[in-house]
């Protein structure tokens, strides 16, 4: 997906958003620009060509290993007697490398052998288990729908209780096998439906959606952002980009939206909500519907602004406005997530798959976007993006006479926290600063104490003995008769 910077707007040939190799269908990041269908195809070449491989290496080494222990061998008798139980256990070694290399590269939806299906019917603890309101209303709702169609809905039911079982055993497999799994089961059951059951193509793709929503509903909480991958680290490295990207304004990338216009402001806020309502979804296709809703509500309020139908080039700067401006919860997780288990034909073609190829290159070109994206200069992007400062809103004295009282504080507001931001930043500094000097005048002052004391030591000398007393010997003193008083005589 090439995106392209063209005076201060975001542009993106709509041939960019279909299949690299030319199907016709729209592409997808995730599967390395290739549509559903052909990034099947490019995957089991690829697994194709490893199972060859593997297959010529143990052949290879086989003989080898064969050729190594027949020519260390003198006695013929012996030779014969050894290398019969040699060529033995080198062919059930061999036998079982090919079943494990077969079991591990086979697809998901081949029948498996009467032990693993009477394994699979075992009761499994998690299909067991109590379900939550919504995994049995939905439970309801499949039974209700499948009794329609008779016996093709009673098969369809078997088929998917025997899927969920068996991805119950697959937990351990990685979360790329387990969507492969998902994948292979709609592809069959879809072939099924169409070449068995004769049902029509609109009616496959309702049965397909009742299927999703059933089996997702269940698989939601052990599939959705697992911890064997790296989802959730992805979704706190996008959140943390979007929240140093809030200083970028509708006018750095050409948003034809006017958020004046009490219409237009109501849209945004609707599109804000859909977009961030996305994860609060279980199913796929619900995820992808609240995609469509809000890329729905940004088309209108183009439309309204512009008094004309909006473009592709207005509308995926506006999607990047709008994702910039919501920072929707676990973004990464929820698109990897409809990637790998929703229904390829709705990521192939319509306008699900339209808006969602265009999320993903919203999701990008945010990853991507620096100073020549919005034609801004590296020294302002960066100090942008450190906090230092924030664009300059528009001056009070340049708002029309009708324009509302309330943006124009707002604007007045925020003009005022961002010179209050930056006295911040320069009292921190200093004091900063000062508190840097404080300590070096510590330090100074303390070894300039310790280089005196060095050179001038103090000695203590040790006090004298306290003189005693004079009568301090004479215990009699007790004992001593009273001071003569003087008396007077009358001469």
């Amino acid at each position: 997906m090439s995106l392209k910077s063209e005076r201060r707007g975001i542009h993106v040939d709509q041939s960019d958003l279909l299949c690299k190799k030319g199907c016709g269908y729209y592409g997808n990041p995730a599967w390395q620009g290739f549509c559903s269908k052909c990034w099947r195809e490019e995957y089991h070449k690829a697994r194709q060509k490893q199972i060859q491989e593997d297959w010529e290496l143990a052949e290879r080494l086989q003989r080898e290993e064969e050729e190594a222990f027949a020519s260390s061998q003198s006695s013929q008798g012996a030779q014969s007697l050894t290398f019969s139980k040699f060529e033995e256990k080198k062919t059930n070694e061999k036998t079982r490398k090919v079943t494990t290399v077969k079991k591990f590269f086979s697809a998901s939806s081949r029948v498996g052998s009467k032990k693993e299906i009477q394994e699979a019917k075992a009761p499994s603890p998690s299909i067991n288990r109590q379900t939550s309101i919504e995994t049995d209303r939905v439970s309801k709702e499949f039974i209700e729908f499948l009794k329609t169609f008779h016996k093709t809905g009673q098969e369809i039911y078997k088929q998917t209780k025997l899927f969920l079982e068996g991805m119950h055993y697959k937990r351990d497999l990685s979360i790329e096998e387990q969507s492969e799994c998902a994948q292979d089961f709609y592809h069959n059951v879809a072939e099924r439906m169409q070449t068995r059951g004769k049902v029509p193509p609109e009616r496959v793709e309702k049965i397909m959606d009742q299927i999703e929503k059933y089996i997702m509903t269940r698989l939601y909480k052990h599939v959705f952002c697992p911890e064997t991958t790296d989802d959730e680290k992805k979704d706190l490295a996008i959140q943390k980009r979007i929240r140093a990207l809030r200083w970028v304004t509708p006018q750095m990338l050409c948003v034809p939206v006017n958020e004046d216009i009490p219409e237009v402001s109501d849209m945004v806020v609707k599109a804000i909500t859909d977009i961030i309502e996305m994860d609060s979804k279980r199913v796929p296709r619900d995820k992808l519907a609240c995609i469509t809703k809000c890329s729905k509500h940004i088309f209108n309020a183009i439309k309204i602004t512009k008094n004309e139908p909006a473009s592709a080039d207005d509308f995926l700067p506006t999607l990047i406005y709008i994702v910039l401006k919501g920072n929707p919860p676990r973004l990464q997780s929820n698109i990897q997530y409809i990637t790998r288990f929703c229904n390829p034909s709705r990521l192939m073609t319509g306008e699900d798959g339209y808006y969602f190829t265009n999320l993903c290159c919203a999701v990008a070109f945010i990853e991507k976007l620096d100073a020549q994206s919005l034609n801004l200069s590296q020294e302002d992007f960066d100090r942008y993006m450190s906090g230092q400062t924030s664009p300059r809103k528009q001056e009070a004295e340049s708002w029309s006479p009708d324009a509302c009282l309330g943006v124009k504080q707002m604007y007045k507001n925020l003009d005022l926290l961002s010179q209050l931001n930056e006295r911040q930043e320069r009292i921190m500094n200093e004091a900063k600063k000062l508190e840097k000097d404080l300590i070096d005048w510590t330090d100074g002052i303390t070894r300039e104490v310790q280089d005196i004391v060095e050179k001038y030591p103090l000695e203590i000398k040790p006090p004298n003995q306290p003189l005693a007393a004079i009568d301090s010997e004479n215990i009699e003193n007790d004992k001593l008769p009273p001071p003569l008083q003087p008396q007077v005589y009358a001469g």
